[in-house]
């Protein structure tokens, strides 16, 4: 069996009038799983160190700039039957400015700002649900741990 980590996640999100907001991104048509609601998904590049891959994609597919970056405590694990992979996730969180405009990219049709349980009853699997309960807690209840967590860029 293969072992890859080379893909990443992240959750975006803002506060807007003291509630949090995630914004989930649809697939466009032409996309593997098309249609589908989910986060800031990529690859990462060669020599590209992971959270460098999440400031990247976050450009690539929304133009949005980030407040702050955090490192999830989760890694989301799949395995892909196409290639005999199973995949190891690094999740990322990242802040945005409660104003700030979406500019999508071609691999997204759509996109919404919602609330943390409209997110969660969005994603498809599992381990991104899972990531953003975490994320949630962390920020709300946990924020001296979340501290730990951040990413300085």
């Amino acid at each position: 069996m293969i072992y890859k980590s080379t893909l990443i996640e992240v959750h975006v999100f803002r506060i807007k009038k003291s509630k949090m907001e995630y914004l989930i991104l649809k697939r466009a048509e032409g996309e593997k799983y098309p249609g589908i609601w989910q986060m800031v998904t990529g690859k990462i590049k060669y020599g590209e160190k992971a959270h460098e891959t999440a400031l990247r994609e976050m450009e690539e597919e929304t133009k949005l700039k980030i407040e702050k970056l955090w490192v999830i405590p989760n890694v989301n694990t799949f395995y892909s039957s196409e290639e005999d992979v199973i995949y190891n996730v690094p999740v990322f969180a990242a802040q945005v400015n409660s104003k700030s405009d979406v500019k999508l990219s071609s691999e997204h049709s759509d996109y919404k700002w919602v609330e943390p349980f409209e997110a969660e009853e969005s994603f498809a699997w599992e381990g991104q649900k899972k990531s953003l309960r975490i994320l949630t807690d962390y920020y709300f209840n946990k924020k001296k741990y979340l501290d730990i967590l951040e990413i300085t860029f």
